[in-house]
């Protein structure tokens, strides 16, 4: 059977020549990868990633990034339906505001936080009287990880309410159901895949966040020093292990985003 001319043609509306870019961006994005994958020494790669201060520092990543991903769920789902939904005075203020993370230099989030929740901090001094340090703890780690995921979150389900549209939201209402139960039984619902993106965003981000994590919680073992920490310690004193650690980050990385992939498509 002759194949259509359609089958062999570009989409609708897609030049040529946009696959040259195209290409070299998909390039960009592998050719680091592989060449990662090809320095691994993978005669004692299992040794490498098995060692004590290896399984601490991802034990404690995977903790610690679940529970920044929950306290994004948390916080950034009111943020983005206040976002999307509602019209004030200095909204679009606070909706840079709310982006200020994504810009930063995580270097300089880990200062603010640290600023703050100090010892000396602005909040940091209250919290100490109260018995609480939070600073240098795995509870920093937690801070330092939802400071710099929550954007993510809030960006990706804003854009998720605002495709989605209200109008189902008011026919629930018309019928008598409460907002809390409109929330729950038909909006989050229908943004289902924005949120579950933005989460899957937010816990990637929290499990590779460095500059901020070292900066407001240091690198403690087993406490404070998460996966990126233990590769950068790595790097200086076993450059075979950082290698090893680091394709390990990047097969955890792969694997969270493959299985939510294939959530999204069960949907």
């Amino acid at each position: 059977m002759p194949r259509l001319a359609s089958e062999s043609a570009p989409p609708v509306g897609l030049p040529r020549w946009a696959f040259v870019p195209a290409a070299l961006g998909g390039l960009l994005v592998l050719l680091p990868l592989v060449a990662l994958g090809t320095r691994v020494d993978w005669s004692s790669y299992w040794g490498l990633v098995t060692s004590e201060s290896a399984r601490a520092a991802l034990v404690l990543s995977l903790q610690t990034s679940a529970v920044a991903t929950a306290a994004c769920l948390v916080l950034g789902i009111p943020m983005a339906l206040v976002l999307a939904r509602c019209r004030f005075p200095g909204l679009d203020l606070l909706r840079s505001l709310v982006l200020i993370p994504l810009v930063l230099p995580p270097v300089v989030g880990g200062i603010a936080l640290l600023y703050t929740f100090g010892r000396r901090g602005l909040l940091g001094e209250t919290l100490e009287v109260a018995g609480l340090q939070i600073a240098f703890s795995t509870a920093a780690v937690v801070l330092a990880q939802t400071f710099v995921a929550l954007p993510f979150l809030v960006v990706s389900l804003e854009g998720a309410l605002r495709t989605a549209g209200g109008r189902y939201d008011v026919v629930a209402a018309s019928l008598g159901a409460r907002p809390t139960t409109v929330l729950w039984r038909v909006t989050l619902p229908l943004v289902w895949p924005g949120l579950l993106s933005g989460a899957v965003l937010s816990f990637a981000r929290a499990l590779g966040e460095f500059g901020a994590t070292i900066t407001f919680a240091g690198s403690l073992q087993g406490v404070t020093r998460t996966l990126p920490l233990e590769i950068y310690l790595q790097r200086e004193t076993d450059p075979d292990a950082a290698v090893a650690l680091s394709f390990l980050l990047v097969l955890v990385a792969v694997l969270v985003i493959g299985l939510t992939r294939r959530s999204r498509s069960a949907l």
